[in-house]
């Protein structure tokens, strides 16, 4: 008997899309987040202007975030956040259904 292909199973992402009290939508914890985990990885693609879902690196380099990760909001103090290999960390325990915050600055407030 051959072997069946293996399933490519999908881990279960620990946030979702929903609601937001601070603008939109947001993304919240859908199960408890440990300080230290990385929550993902963004999808991005290289943008020439800054829009509402753009990070921009330290060499001024910018990229639209074209995953869910995009619906995190700007919060003090933050929860999570953004590196330059585009993934994110949380930088405390998040408890289930707590908003996901990144520092996106001073001009964010």
């Amino acid at each position: 008997m051959a072997k069946s292909p293996a399933r490519k199973t999908r881990a279960k992402k620990p946030y979702k899309v929903a609601s937001s009290p601070i603008h939109g939508k947001g993304l919240f914890a859908a199960t408890d987040i440990e300080d230290g985990q990385v929550l993902g990885v963004c999808k991005t693609r290289p943008a020439t202007e800054s829009g509402l879902h753009t990070l921009t690196l330290d060499d001024g380099s910018l990229f639209d975030v074209t995953c869910s990760l995009k619906y995190i909001n700007h919060g003090r103090p933050s929860n999570v956040s953004y590196y330059d290999d585009f993934s994110v960390v949380a930088l405390r325990d998040i408890a289930k259904g707590e908003e996901l915050l990144h520092d996106y600055g001073e001009e964010w407030d």
